[in-house]
């Protein structure tokens, strides 16, 4: 029973902390823009993932038929997915970043189906339309606002990519740590993102940087969200079992909500809520599959 609430609240302080990620990224985009922020980011976080991996002596030796896939992972999941949905956060609201990409389990769907030839189930395919149909309600078909078209289209394929991510890590051998996978596949993403990056760096107003609410942020980004979130996940989902663990992953969207209502005085429309019942519908429709 211990283990069993211990392991909740691991997941629901790592849920927490992606969803409290897109409001923070709503401020920081302000000043550093997407791309950059990835970069400095991933820094911060390597970093932090090189210290706890050193601290805890993880063995960092890789072999060389896993190296494409670890390849793969950085730039699908690290680079395009997150850019993608820093992006779209910047271009529309932190609601519609956390709730568009809370559908990112429904879309695995699809790519366990293709890659790792699992069942494609009545309820699998229902939760898949659900989702889109609810992206779709949020992002606004008919709104004229072309920057929120263009945010939901942004985190639409960031929650994609992710999903495609998630679905390759389960094809590495379960003998590696993750602490190394997540560690080697940032290494992969900054090496990409690094030639786009530098010549852009000095449009970055340093000044701006000095305020508590950016570096304060950056710091949230790479060491809470992005290396603490991944551990605390990760070890909630080992205390629990996975089905189970997934349900918790619903407290992102409502927490990114809360926060950007709260905080950044973001406006919560009817289809607002229609879309995200229907995403939230979607991927319970697959957490109850997997029971």
């Amino acid at each position: 029973m211990k283990k069993t609430v211990l392991g909740s609240l691991f997941l629901i302080l790592a849920s927490s902390i992606w969803g409290g990620m897109y409001v923070v990224v709503k401020v920081v985009v302000s000043v550093i823009p997407p791309l950059e922020l990835v970069w400095l980011r991933y820094l911060v976080a390597i970093v932090a993932l090189l210290m706890i991996g050193i601290i805890s002596r993880q063995k960092w030796r890789i072999n060389k038929r896993d190296f494409l896939l670890i390849i793969a992972i950085g730039i699908i999941g690290n680079a395009i997915s997150i850019f993608a949905q820093e992006t779209g956060t910047m271009l529309s609201t932190a609601q519609m970043g956390a709730i568009i990409t809370s559908s990112t389990p429904a879309f695995m769907v699809i790519f366990a189906r293709i890659l790792l030839k699992e069942r494609l189930t009545l309820k699998k395919g229902l939760s898949v339309c659900l989702a889109t149909i609810g992206v779709f309600l949020i992002v606004g078909v008919g709104q004229v606002n072309m920057s929120y078209i263009l945010g939901g289209i942004s985190l639409l394929i960031a929650a994609l990519t992710w999903a495609l991510m998630s679905v390759l890590v389960k094809r590495v051998p379960s003998n590696y740590s993750q602490i190394v996978i997540t560690t080697y596949s940032i290494l992969v993403a900054l090496i990409v993102l690094t030639p786009f990056v530098l010549p852009r760096l000095h449009a970055i107003n340093i000044s701006q940087l000095t305020h508590p609410a950016i570096w304060g942020g950056v710091l949230y980004l790479g060491i809470v969200s992005t290396a603490g979130g991944f551990l605390l996940w990760n070890r909630g989902l080992q205390m629990l079992e996975a089905s189970s663990g997934g349900l918790f992953f619903f407290f992102q969207p409502v927490v990114g909500t809360l926060l950007g209502w709260l905080k950044l005085g973001e406006k919560i429309g009817v289809t607002f809520w229609i879309g995200s019942i229907l995403i939230l519908m979607g991927v319970l429709f697959v957490v109850i599959e997997k029971k």
